[in-house]
């Protein structure tokens, strides 16, 4: 049998821009759904993986390492699924758009859709939680008035991830914080807040202007779809409770999964109790999503949904994706292109841009946000330790180009979920997240303009120095 040999940085190099060149003819060129790109990318790697001499397995091994970080994740779509059917059945989605379409005004729309989402992130701190709840009522809202679908989605993206970085809550928040060696998480939060609001402030400013710009919404059309939902469903305020029961979880720190079962729970009790719902139809609307009949076919359209099937097409991306992710890293294309690049660093300014296209790179590569944190965070902490860079920055470019970029990614697994949740293809609501293009950009060019700034105090450089050489 042939022995595995060591790829080169060339052959990775040359392996990255296949599979790309790959992907973007056939995503782009051809309109494929990605997962028959990704999953014909995976074979030829494979393939070529066992031809360089790796086992059937090695390449197997890499294949379930791949794929662990991302069960966790895989199980929270499953239960936003859920939740997302329990709330339609029940009225609590239509409650909030019926309250939402008698407030808002459509010239102010996605400002409020931006703001609103960055509030309720920062509550929740999950941006998966916030653009399944708030999301998918605003996505709504926002067809009944005309708004355009890839500026509200925009906005909805941008707001939960703007939430999502300066919650304390968060959990990329704190793997950001605890992989960078940052002590604190508030410190985490200080220091990226200085790239995160003016990103945030300028993304506003532009839903502010787009919006203000807007044709105005048919009222005629407003009006009949508040009366079709209150036709529909139980309109009141009790109806609220399933959401103040899931931002309860979230202030107490409840982890997502029975965060997001506590609401679904709660939901579906009040439907049993006010429209003496059975069991065995809250069961199939669970597990295939509401659907709604009545005469008219837009309301129908516009609060439908949901249900564990829904998330399946989403599911089935993220395992293909992690799958090649995996065989990636267990062949050293991972470490070869990350490892080359944190040697060609000498000032803060470099290593900030290095670490930050490190962490977007093996989020292209391999579609998952914690392994972007993680490998790029270990591999370049070292750098940053010897340069007396302070341990914040780190975390700041670790959650900005990590976690962040993530929602660009369309086979990535939060731009997998946004896709699904929100029903737009990835190519229409990427262009327009302009937080999320903003707050990774303005961390390198912060790190090139301020990065002398960066430095430890000369107590804290040496301390973490010997903790390196301690590991050497």
């Amino acid at each position: 049998m042939k022995k595995a040999s060591r790829l080169t940085f060339l052959e990775s190099l040359l392996i990255m821009l296949v599979m790309f060149s790959m992907l973007g003819i056939m995503m782009i060129g051809f309109n494929m759904t990605p997962q028959i790109p990704i999953l014909l990318t995976f074979t030829i790697l494979l393939f070529y993986g066992r031809f360089r001499g790796f086992s059937w397995k090695e390449l197997q091994d890499g294949i379930v390492t791949g794929v662990k970080p991302g069960i966790i994740q895989m199980i929270i779509f499953i239960m936003i699924g859920v939740l997302v059917s329990a709330w339609s059945m029940s009225g609590v989605i239509p409650t909030i758009m019926v309250y939402g379409l008698e407030l808002l005004n459509a010239r102010f729309f996605l400002f409020t859709v931006f703001v609103s989402c960055c509030l309720v992130g920062v509550i929740v701190g999950s941006c998966f939680t916030t653009i399944s709840t708030l999301g998918i009522v605003f996505m709504g809202i926002g067809q009944v008035m005309g708004i355009n679908t890839a500026l509200t989605a925009g906005s909805i993206v941008s707001g939960a991830l703007f939430g999502n970085n300066l919650s304390p809550l968060s959990g990329t928040t704190n793997l950001s914080t605890g992989i960078a060696g940052v002590d604190n998480v508030f410190d985490h939060i200080k220091t990226i807040a200085h790239t995160a609001l003016p990103a945030a402030i300028i993304t506003a400013v532009i839903f502010l202007i787009v919006g203000h710009s807007s044709v105005s919404p048919d009222m005629s059309s407003v009006h009949h779809i508040i009366n079709a939902l209150n036709n529909n469903f139980f309109i009141s305020a009790w109806m609220l409770i399933p959401i103040i029961v899931l931002i309860a979880c979230a202030i107490l720190q409840v982890p997502a999964i029975p965060t997001l079962l506590a609401g679904s729970v709660t939901a579906i009790i009040m439907h049993v109790f006010i429209d003496h719902a059975t069991l065995t139809t809250i069961s199939k609307q669970i597990m295939n999503g509401f659907q709604l009949n009545s005469p008219d076919k837009k309301i129908n359209l516009i609060v439908s949904g949901g249900g564990i099937t829904s998330m399946l097409s989403s599911i089935s991306l993220i395992l293909v994706a992690l799958t090649l992710g995996g065989v990636l890293i267990k062949m050293g294309v991972v470490d070869n292109l990350v490892g080359k690049m944190s040697q060609r660093v000498d000032s803060p300014g470099k290593l900030i841009l290095l670490s930050a296209l490190s962490a977007i790179g093996i989020n292209f590569l391999v579609g998952e946000q914690y392994l972007s944190i993680i490998l790029p965070g270990t591999t370049f902490k070292k750098n940053f330790d010897e340069q007396g860079v302070r341990p914040v920055f780190l975390s700041r470019v670790l959650a900005t180009g990590g976690a962040d970029i993530n929602a660009l990614v369309p086979w990535g697994v939060t731009g997998i979920f946004i896709s699904g949740v929100l029903g737009v293809s990835p190519l229409i609501f990427i262009p327009c997240a302009f937080y999320v293009w903003l707050n990774p950009l303005l961390t390198i060019i912060f790190g090139f303009a301020f990065g002398k700034n960066y430095n430890q105090v000369p107590s804290e450089r040496k301390i973490s120095v010997k903790v390196n050489q301690q590991f050497e």
